[in-house]
């Protein structure tokens, strides 16, 4: 099994604490968020791992294989992750991770036992943590629909209601091995001057390339959890979990005991 995890990105919503640092090197409960990644990592067996830089790229620690998006300031995660693309190989499985989350090992276990082409950790009780973050969860909720109780049909759209969502994705990718090249390929031959859900194609979103597979025909299946996991993506979040952490309320969201 091989991990890539994606921490191009400047993290300008968790600005001021993203001047000096990358976004995963910002701390969670008194450890950057990457070291808790890289720690529920190895409970899991899983010791390949490639972490993808860009900016602040030589600030972020620990033990993994490193790749620069050069490009970062003008790419998306969906660039970053074939930045990687030697890392790669068509003989062992693929677990793409966003560089802003945190999660429990059970939410990778499920991932690998998983025999889709593609697997997505899904939240079936996303509202729980969004609505610590937010008033309106709405404002920030992507769309996710299911048919047959775990075919992901669509994903990462501006939901009119909450009714269009039946989960929330983590930003957890499993791909088996034999669906590698052919993930890669369906990138390259994307059209360069189409707009992706209002983006270029070095810009698209992870969550658009994920549709178009899906489009496409690739079975793409849902890997249910209910809670465990949070994400780190502004100012607002960074407080809210370290303010909970410091009151031993932060088990309410996920578990980070040893």
């Amino acid at each position: 099994m091989k991990a890539i995890i994606l921490a191009a990105g400047k993290g300008s919503r968790l600005r001021p604490y993203t001047d000096k640092l990358p976004k995963c090197m910002v701390e969670i409960a008194g450890k950057p968020i990457i070291h808790h990644q890289l720690k529920t990592l190895a409970k899991v067996g899983i010791k390949d791992i490639t972490v993808v830089g860009g900016y602040q790229s030589d600030k972020i620690t620990g033990d993994f294989h490193r790749v620069q998006n050069h490009n970062f300031e003008t790419t998306n995660m969906v660039s970053s992750l074939f930045c990687a693309k030697n890392c790669i190989n068509d003989s062992e499985d693929l677990l793409i991770i966003y560089g802003d989350i945190i999660y429990e090992p059970s939410m990778i276990s499920n991932l690998i036992s998983s025999q889709a082409p593609i697997a997505l950790s899904i939240d079936r009780d996303w509202m729980r943590l969004w609505s610590v973050r937010m008033e309106d969860p709405l404002v920030d909720v992507e769309t996710l629909k299911l048919r047959d109780g775990k075919l992901v049909v669509e994903i990462g759209k501006k939901p009119q209601s909450l009714d269009e969502v039946q989960g929330q994705y983590v930003g957890l990718i499993k791909v088996r091995a034999e669906y590698i090249n052919d993930m890669y390929n369906s990138w390259l031959n994307l059209d360069r001057h189409e707009v992706f859900d209002g983006q270029s194609f070095d810009n698209i979103y992870m969550t658009s390339f994920l549709q178009h597979l899906i489009d496409s025909g690739w079975t793409v299946e849902a890997s249910f959890t209910s809670g465990g996991w949070i994400e780190v993506d502004t100012e607002s979040d960074l407080k809210i979990y370290n303010e909970m952490w410091h009151q031993n309320r932060l088990d309410d969201l996920i578990k980070l005991h040893d």
